[in-house]
């Protein structure tokens, strides 16, 4: 799977842990940004991994920060693009199985590492389970 990921300053240090574990799993990620700890202005990394799964040129976005709330935000205004805050592994399954999520934000203050690879393994293996859901997606889209 084609991955795009992007973070803060206060996402970096996991988005680095995430990508080494995408890179393990076989998957292609493609780093947005940022590049280290220093201060900086997430929507200026987020935007470009967002449009990334908008352009078809990855299949899913994983965007970090210190609470994912500010990234989650920035995806979302892309459209195509159905960002989900997860802080846990039943909320990475459910923004598959009733959203068809094709990004996931996650705050890395908010989580352990440990957690923050098992919402990420979560969101990556459950499938869409279309239906009743894909009607509902077709109502956000017509927004």
């Amino acid at each position: 799977m084609k991955i795009a990921i992007a973070s803060d300053h206060a996402g970096y240090r996991y988005k680095e842990l995430i990508k080494s574990h995408l890179a393990e799993l076989g998957h292609e990620v493609t780093d947005h940004g940022c590049d280290s700890t220093e201060s900086c202005d997430y929507p200026e990394f987020i935007r470009p991994a967002a449009e990334a799964v908008a352009r078809g040129e990855a299949d899913r976005a994983i965007v970090l920060g210190g609470s994912g709330n500010g990234e989650a935000i920035v995806a979302n205004r892309v459209r195509g693009v159905r960002c989900a805050l997860c802080w846990s592994v039943e909320t990475a399954e459910l923004g598959r199985r009733h959203n068809n999520a094709n990004c996931l934000s996650i705050g890395e203050r908010q989580v352990s590492e440990e957690l923050a690879l098992k919402i990420v393994d979560a969101w990556l293996t459950t499938p869409f389970d279309g239906g009743r859901h894909q009607r509902r997606i077709d109502m956000i889209d017509a927004v």
